[in-house]
């Protein structure tokens, strides 16, 4: 394992560089955006800063940042480009621009959108500079660059300007690259393709000679990049030096291929030209593959390549292919070879007439193969219209190598992808750990291309999506478990001893050194594997470290996963370590193998299991733990240590590393994915399309699926008939009864339900569908039975006044289909959720709503909200390890619901025992709930229907009211309730009070039927099984909850229909999918019925630590942002209720039409200005602090003192002034910046009475989804934008504030960031310097926006500012020492 130097980090240019830069001036003359007189344009610029600043510094990321940060392409290329500048120069300087973009992962497009007219041409021009001669007027520098550029066009197919170009390439007719006699062959195995065909050659012969040859060209691109590529790949020496920029092209074109070959669009016709091309057999032949050093990379990228090229899917109809399948497409292979041996070469009968499974692997083909002649192995391959045929008398032009892998990698036997899959370990071992292609440090730069999967907008199939979920998460845990072997390892500093053996000079909280370690147990294999069921160990370390460090390795649990690592130091005893250096030479690293803990055994050699039962005290110091090891991993190595007699690994282990619970779940959500693919995880079908990312990304939408409901009671949705009536514009709301007094909710709404099919017709000879009847719903307002004469039966209701749009929202969630809403800052996402799990609830009372959050915190929210509806709570179940935090007495894990379940049992058992007493009936009905049940049926009903009998309509005579109260037999027993029970104004009214008073009676006994299983079972564990399984209607779960447990619920039997999901795009990819499957299928079909997801994809991704893996591989794109993408329709949420209007402006070009709330110009505290300030956001510019701006102590850990001062300096002034402390949060955007801040409190003021601390310090990315009246903000940065360019990022942290915003930060830095325009646009129009207003305090009942009747100060920089506060602070204490000495 060669150990690489460390890649160095990208060092971004600071603002001085960037002015002082030749570009930066050229920029200022003549496109920079805030400069007003700008130069005319000059193409001859354009080729100067092509040779001078980009050739000459060979494509230099800094320069190349320089330039595209400051709006180059927007301002000056594109809007300039016509055919008759069109120059190499300009065709680079565009592509580099494009690239970097790519790279700083911003939008790319949006130029070329807003003037497509000259893309066509420029596009063809690419192509044409792409299969230029390497020596002539393009380098191979150069035409890598434009490889990059026409990879992002193939990744960006859902823009339409792209795809218009692309298409040409990539469709049907390309496959005129194909040799005749290999076409007629495929045209033959598909009838219907020979029609399309012969169309398209009836088509071309229309057209003039120009364009005929034009898309010619267009058509054979393809074919003659890769054969322009093998040209290059060929000039590669075996052993001679070779320039990199051969090795990075090669590298690119084969990154190139695998996009083309992993989406289907551009796969179904190219990956016949692939196979026509024989690009694998060149490349397996290759002298690059052999060369260890440079073609490492290269050769990861075949096996990815080869990978998709034998991928188990139909090319023409995009159907996955099943095992047998391929099992049959392999065996017709074999079959026409031996077809055509049998027929044409007598010296093959042998084969021939072999049975398949006898001649199909690569070694005996290789045996009946090698001893022939090149010219008749070009003859057999020209059979099977792999080669063109050999004119008679003349010799081949292959050589034999290539010949023989041609037919022996063809029609070898390959090992189907799902067995390949369950053999592979789920460990990384030391081997992937620190191999810098798949898991790259964290200063990858986006420059080079690596061995990763991507995720784009589609996938070949559920299998491949899974797979390359499963390699991204598996890589992105690995470069995790590096850092925590890299950290923990180093801290025990080990070195050799004077006898060659280790002594360990350091210790480590997270890692022990190995006292023994044995293998107990290795299980016989199942039938047909080769790999063990299971392999345990015994691990024994000595635990002679401190009490708390101590308990945390005895409180190891079962299934935490734990790393055994091998090193063999070189380094002397007190060798320094130096963390710059590579790693493993300083240590001596040698082995890593994953393990998963079974349990600490005892002193007997028993494991100790998990439970309630306290653990037994073990004595001395010494603990072994059994350990579960990887059963494919052992099987490899023993394999190896057998046949290459290597050492055997388990006999070195030295030292064990254990991880943070929280960070450690990687393995059980890769045996969840692994479980997922070996299972037929049937997705819905009105899904499938969607989740791969193919057809009509509006077919799951409400409106189109065919089992539409009309009617919908929308319980106490609307507040009003107004309110429906408002909430609905546009239709006809026509109410089922005309008296206004009884038009009150709840209302049930029947909507006119349009069938999905059969519309296309009628739509296009005129608009006849939306006639009147469309348009019109039907309202039956609907009374909610009486419940009981307690206070407490009355129902809960909601009181929120939704929008149109909301109710639009809840809508489409109640409804069958895939909803998706999206919820900009402040618009009541949460509350939309409660009220659609509410309405689904009362509407489908038999199914059951599965909920999933991305944190424990938002899960607490929505129980928080769903307590203040009329959902019963016994319904209620939330698994997972948050419960802890819900500011609620009640508790609503498992075992909270069981201990709810059985008091809730007693206390109704009680109230039996009184209705018992109040109606004189002897006996003991209350001992259990099935005494109970017979007590109801034999005592209860029998006196109600009586009752009834007595007091019910006697034929044409009304009953008298007072017979309703006079006869009623419960008196007694609803004696505490308010009295009196009975209003006697009328019959119907006392009727409808004395059927309430039964449901309430009734009531009891079916939740005390529902109650009996909990005295059935026994245990708290199997009562909570239940308690999940049946009883529960509505089960809350984190996303990784989800992942870790599938195992367990599935096998449970949990079942679900309606899956609601909150921060929808804050959530995996891969854990937002999960949850879809928590069920088996009822008869090979999902029970599934609506997905429910509701998020902001203009708000922060997913967290990925690893940069490569969250650029390069898009793994920051969740799910919900995918389909935003591919077009599923979305439900906008379109008025906030958080902020004042003046800071929702700062985000709200963001987002589609995002308007206030009512409430939001009408409360006074919105109206009201901020005390002591004059503005209600300003931005304010800080220069550097004696002579410092950012510094980076650490990687990435970026601070900057001035800011961080000035930012404490304000928080004590508006303390001082009376603003309460925890209304004002301090945010930043990063790590570094925001332990200094906390420092600083600490030292001026965190422990002063008088200023006290504010509610949070913390950073951006961290207060998503939380808010604060006043937000203080520190940016930081003064050299580069850094990770705020991303606009999410800004938007988020600009919709924080509810009434104050104060932003820090370096104004001319972030006001030339083309992204963040619209928001420093605005906060650059007010004064740049913090003005305040010293002797107003807070509150104060000026108005906002009205100038203050007090002086105001303005403060030039954090010097003076934090002086006047001081002076401020010493004031107040005086005035206050004076107060009290005048009391005295």
């Amino acid at each position: 394992m060669a150990a690489t130097a460390q890649p160095k980090k990208i060092v971004a240019p600071t603002v001085s560089q960037i002015n002082a830069e030749f570009v930066t001036q050229l920029a200022c003359k003549y496109w920079a955006p805030h400069i007003k007189k700008k130069s005319p344009f000059d193409i001859k610029v354009i080729e100067d800063i092509y040779e001078k600043e980009i050739v000459k510094s060979r494509f230099a990321i800094r320069k190349i940042m320089l330039l595209e940060f400051s709006q180059y392409l927007e301002n000056y290329l594109w809007m300039n480009y016509s055919p008759e500048v069109s120059s190499k120069a300009y065709l680079m300087s565009i592509c580099c621009m494009v690239n970097e973009k790519f790279r700083e992962n911003v939008p790319a497009w949006e130029t070329f959108k807003k003037k497509p007219d000259h893309f066509p041409f420029f596009f063809k021009h690419i192509l044409k500079a792409a299969l230029a001669e390497t020596d002539g007027e393009f380098s191979l520098h150069e035409q890598t660059v434009l490889l990059l550029f026409l990879d992002h066009c193939f990744n960006s197919l859902e823009v339409d300007l792209i795809r218009g170009q692309v298409q040409q390439l990539i469709s049907l007719p390309m496959w005129m690259g194909l040799q005749p006699a290999r076409l007629e062959l495929e045209l033959k195995k598909t009838p219907k393709l020979r029609k399309f065909w012969n169309l398209i050659k009836k088509n071309d012969e229309k057209m003039d000679p120009e364009a005929r040859e034009q898309a010619y060209q267009e058509r054979r691109f393809l074919s003659q990049l890769i054969q322009k590529f093998i040209s290059v790949l060929k000039s590669v020496p075996l052993s001679e030096p070779v320039t990199m920029d051969k090795v990075h092209y090669c590298e690119r074109f084969i990154e190139l291929m695998i996009d083309l070959e992993a989406l289907l669009p551009t796969r179904r016709w190219f990956n016949t030209i692939l196979d026509d091309t024989h690009l694998l057999v060149h490349c397996y032949l290759s002298n690059l593959v052999h060369r260890e050093e440079d073609g490492h990379l290269f050769s990861q990228l075949l096996e990815m390549l080869k990978f998709y090229t034998g991928f188990e899917i139909n090319d023409q109809t995009g159907n996955a292919l099943t095992e047998n399948e391929m099992t049959t497409i392999h065996y017709d292979r074999i079959t026409s070879l031996q077809r055509a041996a049998f027929a044409h070469f007598p010296e093959l009968y042998d084969f021939a007439l072999s049975n398949v499974a006898e001649v199909d692997t690569r070694e005996s083909l290789v045996k009946f193969f090698g001893p022939l002649s090149s010219n008749t192995l070009h003859q057999v391959a020209s059979y099977l219209c792999l080669l063109p045929t050999l004119p008679k008398n003349e010799d081949t032009t292959f050589d034999k190598e290539f010949l023989l892998e041609l037919l022996v990698s063809r029609h070898e036997r390959r090992i189907s992808q799902i067995q390949q899959l369950n053999q592979m370990p789920l460990y990384p071992t030391e081997k992937i750990i620190w191999d810098e292609n798949i898991v790259p440090t964290e200063y990858y730069s986006g420059e080079g291309c690596l061995a990763l999967p991507k995720l784009n907008l589609q996938f070949l199939t559920l299998h491949d999506y899974l797979l390359r979920n499963f390699n991204l998460f598996r890589l992105e845990s690995t470069y995790e478990i590096r850092q925590d072997i890299e950290d923990s390892v180093s801290r025990m500093k080990p070195w050799q001893s004077e006898y060659g053996g280790v002594v360990f000079g350091g210790w480590a909280r997270m890692a022990q050194p190995i006292v023994a370690f044995t293998v107990v147990e290795v299980a016989k294999p199942n039938i047909g594997e080769n790999w063990p069921t299971r392999v345990r160990a015994d691990v024994t370390i000595n635990l002679n470290v401190r009490d708390h460090i101590k308990d945390e390795w005895e409180g190891l649990r079962k299934h935490d996963v734990c790393f055994l690592i091998t090193v063999r130091p070189t380094k002397p005893y007190g060798t320094k370590f130096d963390r710059r250096r590579p790693f493993i030479e300083q240590v001596g690293l040698v082995y890593v193998r994953g393990c998963e803990i079974q349990g600490m055994l005892d002193d007997k050699g028993r494991v100790i299991e998990d439970g309630p039962e306290p653990r037994p005290n073990l004595r001395g110091e010494s603990r072994t733990f059994r350990v579960f090891l990887d059963p494919n991993q052992y099987q490899q190595d023993m394999t190896n240590t057998i046949q290459n007699g290597a050492e055997d690994v388990y006999d070195t282990f030295n030292i064990i590393m254990r991880r943070k619970p929280k960070e450690n779940n990687f393995k059980a959500v890769l045996e969840t994915i692994r479980n997922l693919m070996n299972t037929d995880c049937v997705v819905p079908d009105w899904l499938h399309d969607i989740i791969l990312g193919y057809g009509d990304p509006s077919s799951a939408h409400y409106s189109k699926m065919p089992n539409q409901i009309a009617t919908l009671d929308f319980n106490d949705t609307f507040l009003s008939i107004e309110h429906l009536k408002a909430s609905f514009p546009g239709h006809n709301v026509k109410v089922t009864v005309d008296d206004p007094a009884l038009q009150i909710p709840p209302f049930r709404i029947t909507f006119p339900v349009r069938s999905g099919k059969g519309k296309k017709r009628k739509d296009a000879d005129g608009e006849d569908e939306d006639t009147e009847e469309a348009k019109t719903l039907i309202v039956e307002p609907h009374v909610i039975p009486n419940r009981g004469p307690y206070p407490y039966n009355q129902p809960k209701r909601n009181t929120i006044q939704f929008t149109h749009t909301q109710i639009e929202a809840i809508r489409a969630g109640m409804q069958p289909g895939l909803t998706m809403v999206v919820g900009p800052p402040g618009t009541g996402k949460t509350d939309v959720a409660v009220q659609i799990i509410s309405n689904i609830y009362h509407n489908f009372p038999e199914q059951r709503t599965l909920i999933v959050t991305h944190s424990n915190q938002a899960l607490n929210q929505l129980f928080e909200k769903i307590m203040a509806l009329d959902i019963d709570e016994r319904h209620l179940l939330r698994l997972g390890h948050g419960e802890e935090e819900l500011e609620t007495e009640k508790d609503f894990s498992r075992y909270g619901r069981v201990n709810y379940v059985l008091a809730r049992r007693i206390e109704l058992l009680e109230e039996v025992k009184r209705l018992q007493k109040s109606l004189g009936v002897p006996g003991d009905a209350s001992y259990t709930c099935e005494t109970a049940g017979y007590f109801f049926l034999y005592q209860v009903m029998s006196r109600w229907e009586e009752y009834i009998s007595k007091v019910k309509n006697k034929g044409s005579t009304l009953p008298d009211v007072t017979e309703v109260s006079t006869f009623f037999p419960f008196h007694e027993y609803f004696a505490n309730a308010p009295q009196p029970i009975f209003k006697g104004r009328s019959y119907e009214e006392d009727m409808e009070i004395a059927e309430g008073c039964f449901r309430h009676i009734k009531k009891i006994f079916t939740q005390l039927e529902e109650f009996r299983a909990s005295e059935l079972l026994r245990s708290g564990l199997d009562r909570s099984k239940y308690l999940l399984v049946k009883e529960a209607k509505i089960i809350a779960m984190t996303c990784t909850h989800a992942a870790l447990k599938r195992h367990d619920l599935v096998k449970l039997g949990f079942k679900y229909d309606n899956i609601l999901m909150e921060e929808a795009a804050q959530i995996l990819e891969i854990e937002t999918f999960i949850p879809l499957l928590l069920q088996n299928p009822q008869d090979g079909f999902s029970r599934l019925k609506r997905w429910i997801m509701i998020g902001d994809h203009h708000q922060l991704p997913p967290v990925i630590k690893n940069m490569a893996f969250q650029k390069y591989s898009n793994m920051e794109q969740s799910l919900f942002t995918r389909f935003v993408r591919v077009g599923v329709p979305t439900v906008d949420l379109d008025a906030q209720g958080r902020a004042r209007a003046s800071l929702c402006n700062l985000y709200n070009w963001r987002y589609k039409n995002l308007g206030n709330l009512p409430h939001v110009q009408l409360l006074p505290e919105f109206s009201t200005a901020n005390a002591g300030l004059l503005y209600d956001f300003q931005l304010i510019n800080v220069e550097d602090f004696q002579g410092v701006g950012e510094s980076e102590p650490n990687p990435y850990f970026y601070q900057n003192l001035g800011e961080a001062e000035y930012v404490v300096a304000l928080f004590m002034y508006m303390c001082l002034l009376g603003y309460p402390a925890d209304r004002i949060s301090i945010l930043t955007t990063y790590n570094g910046q925001k332990h200094l801040i906390r420092d600083i409190i600490n030292r001026r003021c965190g422990n002063n009475p008088l200023i006290g601390r504010p509610n949070k310090v913390t950073t951006v990315d961290r207060f998503q989804g939380q808010q604060n009246d006043y937000i203080l903000l520190s940016l930081v940065r003064t050299r580069a934008v850094g990770h705020l360019r991303d606009v999410r990022r800004l938007v988020v942290a600009m919709s924080r504030a509810r009434l104050g915003l104060y932003i820090f930060a370096r104004v001319s830095l972030f006001q030339n960031c083309f992204e963040l325009t619209p928001a420093f646009s605005q906060l650059t129009a007010r004064p740049l310097h913090l003005h305040i207003i010293p002797t107003e305090p807070f509150p104060t009942t000026r108005k906002n926006g009205e100038r203050p009747s007090h002086e105001v100060q303005i403060i030039k920089n954090m010097p003076q500012m934090a002086n006047f506060v001081y002076n401020m602070y010493m004031h107040l204490i005086q005035t206050t020492h004076h107060y009290h000495q005048a009391l005295l």
